[in-house]
């Protein structure tokens, strides 16, 4: 894995070498293009000036922004050399809170942290302990690209994971969200909610999960390209217009679940013997022997 960013974990008098690593992959999903639907033709984009109709190359291209009182401010690339960027190759703490205290609707983008180097070793680990140990994790600044921002810094297994966060102004409050009024709920329904959750919760594995729209897109794409036409209807769930009795939703969803559960049971006992044969009695002697 390529590093995309190198700089230095800072906090106090104490500094160290990191390097930052993308924790996601996007590469594997279908790119669509726009192209001219009678003969395929890529529709192309050009940089038009608006005053003049002339194409303009990207290096004739500034930024501008506009003022508090709507006037066009253009700001080239000396004056944004000149902006104030502390974090530029830092990883600036800032404090050290509870993880229970972040709000998951401010997490952005994830990351990987690794060592810079050998010399860098003990104290990643250092702090890496020092923050699993007390549970915690470190509200830093980070400046990507041209852009600060703000950045979580936990421990997630034996490694240190970064992910960006929004500002604090950039998060609405759920004003006129929550739902009005009195609503009563009745302990039999909330006991069969209960149960329906726990049934839903056995034996689940997130990597069992898949994007089957992304795979249905992917498949006829592939279809597509060998010639084939698509001539079968696409099966719709419909959405009942009918209002359904909450308590007989609940104890049908039991029960399909419950059905499932054999299933699910099956392939986890599978994967536990497969696991058995692979760690059993002879690989432990090899292991031993060797």
């Amino acid at each position: 894995m390529r590093a995309t960013w190198k700089g230095s974990i800072s906090f106090g008098l104490v500094s160290i070498p990191v390097e930052l690593y993308p924790a996601t992959v996007s590469e594997s999903r279908s790119a669509a293009h726009q192209v001219h639907e009678s003969d395929g033709g890529r529709i192309r984009y050009r940089r038009v000036c608006e005053l003049d109709g002339e194409e303009v190359p990207y290096a004739g291209i500034a930024k501008a922004y506009e003022s508090s009182d709507g006037r066009q401010v253009v700001l080239t690339d000396e004056d944004m050399a000149e902006l104030p960027l502390p974090s530029k190759k830092i990883v600036d703490v800032l404090a050290f809170v509870d993880e229970a205290d972040i709000d998951p609707l401010a997490l952005s983008k994830p990351y990987y942290l690794g060592p810079a180097g050998p010399t860098a070793t003990k104290p990643y680990v250092l702090i890496r302990e020092a923050l699993a140990g007390q549970g915690r994790a470190a509200v830093t600044k980070i400046t990507l690209s041209t852009r600060e921002s703000l950045a979580l810094v936990r421990v997630q297994g034996d490694i240190l994971t970064l992910r960006t966060m929004l500002w604090p102004d950039e998060l609405r409050a759920p004003e006129g969200i929550a739902p009005r009024g009195e609503v009563t709920i009745r302990p039999q329904e909330l006991k069969m909610a209960a149960s329906l959750m726990d049934t839903l919760s056995e034996d689940f594995d997130l990597a069992d999960v898949h994007d089957d729209y992304q795979r249905a897109l992917d498949a006829l794409v592939e279809a597509k390209a060998a010639g084939a036409h698509s001539d079968e209807a696409t099966e719709r769930t419909a959405t009942a217009d009918n209002v359904v009795d909450l308590m007989s939703a609940l104890t049908a969803s039991v029960e399909a679940a419950t059905k499932d559960r054999p299933k699910a049971a099956k392939r986890t006992a599978s994967k536990t013997a497969g696991s058995t044969r692979k760690d059993g009695p002879a690989a432990r002697t090899r292991k031993k022997t060797g």
